[in-house]
């Protein structure tokens, strides 16, 4: 939607409220027109397709707090077209009216046609007032120094390596600073020379009655100068596609998803800008033997059913050798035993704790011995205490 409809349409009047209603009115006035203007309710009928994307165009302006704001604030000013010249109206003489096009630069998609939410509103309303003249807000920054873009690239690391911290060469392909033209996009042995449209500025002015419109040259772009022979590596853009190696470190217990910034290793600026930032989202493959839960390392061991109830010292590894867990006698299966101090290091060198959770396995097939052996320690055995549940049984029988 361009800043020209902001000015000309009323989407109060397209939702049919006021221009003091709340959000909600405005919600309930949308949600009926367009259940009613539905195109599925009304197969067939250009006109209710119409009426539902208005209402539909309508509610994103209305429907936002901000963008609300910006309309309010743009119609009040420019009044739904009575904005004019001089204090004689439209059909007498000397009153010509403002068309809004003539506001806009007639063009759709250029340096005139200005999209409405945030900076974008801001700076119609510098170039208005600034005459041109380049203030800090006007189209003449532009031609400043400009910040390089962010730069994101994706790492997949060993798991053993996202708990320890690793150093790993990262190769991008990513925009940079042609090293044949140095940036200014002329032929070796060239220079670029003085827009002559502009005369260097970037800006041209219009006078529109007694205001004054700048935008940005169309001959150089809003640039201030022109290429006449353009450098044959980058065609006279200044950049070129680069492959770049840069080596990152992964600080010890970095996490699967935690974005890592590096400043200044992004996009080159432009017109001597610093560069932008590299972020590279870490990928952390999983282990064949542990998991993790924040600073804790996990890990699920096997015992056996004697194991379990007579009791053992378990040896488990941990990411630095080994260590000596006691299970004492009468452990239930899912019990969690913790060596502390074995998982991962915190950046203020402390650490997490080794979780180890007990799984009794229970054997498949046991030899006659073993049966014979389990049937005598099953009668020897007093019978868990299942009250409640045989009272259950007894309840539905």
């Amino acid at each position: 939607m361009s800043s020209k409809d902001w000015i000309e349409k009323d989407f109060y009047a397209v939702l049919g409220v006021d221009k003091a209603a709340s959000a909600d009115d405005v919600k309930k006035a949308y949600r009926k027109l367009a259940r009613d203007s539905h195109p599925d309710h009304n197969p067939g009928d250009p006109k209710a397709e119409e009426r539902f994307k208005a209402a539909s165009e309508a509610y994103a302006v209305l429907g936002d707090d901000a963008k609300r704001r910006e309309y309010d604030e743009l119609r009040s000013l420019f009044g739904s077209g009575a904005f004019r010249r001089g204090a004689r109206g439209a059909g007498q003489p000397g009153g010509v009216p403002f068309d809004v096009s003539d506001l806009f630069g007639g063009a759709t998609g250029g340096a005139g046609d200005r999209r409405f939410g945030g900076a974008g509103f801001q700076d119609l309303f510098s170039s208005i007032f600034s005459g041109g003249a380049g203030g800090p807000a006007g189209p003449a920054a532009a031609r400043g120094p400009a910040r390089g873009r962010d730069v994101e690239a994706e790492v997949a690391l060993d798991f053993d390596d996202a708990v320890r911290g690793v150093t790993l060469p990262l190769t991008l392909r990513a925009p940079g600073v042609c090293d044949t033209c140095h940036g200014n996009g002329a032929k070796p042995g060239t220079q670029p020379r003085t827009c002559p449209v502009c005369h260097g500025a970037g800006v041209t002015n219009r006078n529109q009655g007694s205001f004054s419109f700048s935008e940005p040259c169309r001959n150089c772009q809003g640039v201030g100068t022109v290429v006449e022979e353009k450098c044959p590596e980058c065609q006279g853009t200044g950049g070129v596609t680069k492959t770049r190696t840069l080596n990152v470190r992964f600080p010890a217990g970095v996490a699967d998803g935690q974005k890592i910034r590096l400043a200044g290793r992004g996009e080159p600026g432009a017109r001597g800008g610093p560069a932008g930032d590299l972020f590279v989202h870490v990928k952390v493959r999983p282990d064949e033997l542990f998991g993790r839960t924040g600073d804790d390392l996990t890990l699920t061991v096997p015992v056996t059913f004697a194991e379990a109830v007579l009791g053992t010292d378990l040896r488990v590894p941990t990411l630095d050798g080994a260590v000596t867990l006691r299970v004492p006698p009468g452990t239930p299966s899912g019990r969690i035993l913790r060596a502390r101090g074995k998982g991962v290091v915190r950046r203020d060198g402390q650490a997490g704790d080794l979780l180890v959770t007990l799984d009794v396995v229970v054997p498949a097939r046991v030899s006659d011995e073993a049966r014979a052996a389990l049937e005598t320690f099953a009668a020897q055995t007093p019978p868990a205490a299942r009250e409640h549940l045989e009272a259950r049984v007894r309840r539905f029988s």
